[in-house]
């Protein structure tokens, strides 16, 4: 089996953050939680805006979430470690692609500062593995964590009648949810509480508000 050199893992990461970020990243064989719902009710203009906005902001977490994982994935220390953050990776893929197959349907479009969101993320997954695989797996506990409730937060605010988006967060929050336990179970350490509460919220903040508009 080929080593790959150093300069090959820098291709190879170049590679996946253009098919992140222009063209249709690799998924697993999940089927589109949206793929059979019939829209009913039409929604209204006011509706569609707010719904586009909100997966907007939904597909730029995913970017990010591609970003943070491969970050994690290259400077995690055990296989196994590596081989989890890859396969979350994976599955972070479905939801990307989900969210911008309903982004199309609403007539809508992806946020345009999505390589700062990847690369930004990418440098702090980066960072957290090279503190330590058990702190690289409390960054992914503590970001999932505050991932499920930002979409608690989008599933009251879209329009009932939304149904494919709708459907589609529920089935992202159950992963997001998942990936979290799978890093407890891993040997997860729980993050400083400046941290926690300070900087990660910041960031969050400044994604979700840019996002929403750009």
């Amino acid at each position: 089996m080929r080593k790959f050199t150093l300069i090959d893992k820098f291709i190879n990461e170049i590679d996946q953050s253009l098919r992140t970020v222009f063209a249709k990243a690799p998924t697993t064989e999940r089927p589109n939680p949206a793929s059979n719902i019939e829209e009913t009710e039409k929604l209204n203009e006011d509706e569609r805006k707010l719904s586009a906005s909100l997966m907007r902001i939904n597909h730029a977490g995913e970017v990010a979430a591609q970003g943070l994982y491969r970050g994690q994935a290259v400077t995690a220390r055990r296989e196994d470690i590596r081989e989890q953050m890859e396969r979350s990776a994976m599955e972070e893929n479905d939801h990307l692609n989900w969210c911008e197959s309903r982004l199309i349907e609403l007539d809508s479009h992806k946020s345009y500062l999505s390589p700062i969101w990847y690369w930004g993320s990418f440098t702090i997954g980066a960072t957290a593995g090279l503190a330590g695989d058990k702190w690289s797996l409390g960054f992914v506990k503590e970001t999932e964590d505050q991932v499920v409730r930002h979409i608690d937060k989008h599933l009251t605010l879209l329009p009932k009648k939304d149904l494919p988006s709708l459907m589609i967060l529920q089935q992202m929050k159950e992963d997001e949810k998942h990936h979290a336990n799978i890093a407890v179970r891993a040997g997860a350490e729980k993050l400083p509480f400046i941290v926690r509460k300070v900087l990660m919220p910041i960031n969050a903040k400044a994604m979700t508000t840019l996002a929403a508009r750009i």
